[in-house]
């Protein structure tokens, strides 16, 4: 072999090692061309692009009662503010579980859902918090119900199997900043399920994706089930929705006694009578009883 020969040959095998590196370090993401392999997503993370997306179709949930009357929507728009000023700021000031707010009632029908949905709406209006909504109240379903994703998967999912990325059921919407986890399918050890160290992991992952990010979790009644009881110890601020002139005073003292009262920032009376001046707006300290009307 000639001086050349050898030389084109040494040239070829040290050239080998580099092009099998380069191959390893770019990957094809289908419909996007090449993406740098530090880039592509875990095997067990959709990529952000692919995640389902949802339009609100705020007619249809103002039709069905979960989004104020168009004439009263100012006013439900300041309701609002004045709830959720504090719950943001405490969840600014505080460690990642303050981040982790609770909304729940006594009983069913009180108001939780309406109470959650409008809530979540509200904060995701803010320049510096994003929201997350998540339908932890697996065996009724409302909120998956109420915005159409009832029949994705979602937090059950999660739960039972450890190797699903929670991130990727994370449901997108076309309002900005707000999102939300359905509840997933129905299954029948889900208060099981949602007392597992699972659960607090779920949280915790989801809160570490943005420090911004406010995780609002609707739940069970706490008197009708286990289901909502299991979940107290997560979150680091809890509300409690109250239906005026329905809900029984001894149901709201048991709700609030189940409660860690570091925790419980406030009661929202659904359905009260509108009053006058500054007594028309919703929220209080539990002690006191601000008034919402729907």
């Amino acid at each position: 072999m000639s001086i050349i020969e050898s030389a084109l040959e040494k040239l070829r095998r040290s050239a080998a090692p580099a092009a099998d590196e380069q191959s390893a370090v770019v990957r094809r993401t289908p419909g996007r061309g090449p993406t740098p392999a530090a880039v592509v997503a875990a095997p067990d993370a959709e990529p952000e692009w692919l995640r389902k997306a949802i339009t609100l179709d705020l007619r249809a949930l103002r039709n069905a009662g979960y989004l104020p009357d168009e004439t009263l929507e100012r006013l439900f728009a300041e309701h609002f503010r004045r709830i959720k000023r504090p719950l943001i700021a405490r969840a600014l000031a505080g460690g990642s579980d303050a981040r982790v707010i609770l909304i729940s009632s006594a009983l069913a029908g009180d108001g939780k859902t309406f109470t959650s949905i409008n809530l979540a709406l509200s904060m995701a209006r803010e320049r510096d918090v994003s929201v997350l909504l998540i339908d932890a109240d697996v065996s009724r379903a409302q909120v998956s119900g109420v915005l159409g994703v009832r029949e994705e998967r979602g937090l059950t999912e999660a739960l039972a199997d450890e190797r699903v990325d929670v991130e990727a059921l994370v449901v997108r919407t076309d309002v900005p900043g707000f999102e939300m986890l359905p509840a997933g399918r129905p299954v029948e050890d889900a208060t099981e399920l949602l007392a597992s160290a699972r659960m607090s992991q779920i949280c915790a992952r989801l809160g570490a994706r943005n420090p911004r990010r406010l995780i609002v979790i609707d739940s069970a009644p706490l008197l009708a089930a286990s289901e909502g009881r299991v979940l107290l110890p997560i979150p680091g601020q809890v509300v409690l929705v109250v239906r005026a002139g329905v809900t029984p005073q001894r149901a709201v003292l048991d709700a609030i006694a189940l409660v860690d009262k570091n925790k419980l920032q406030g009661l929202i009376l659904n359905q009260a009578p509108l009053g006058s001046g500054d007594g028309k707006y919703g929220y209080a300290g539990y002690s006191g009883y601000g008034s919402l009307d729907q």
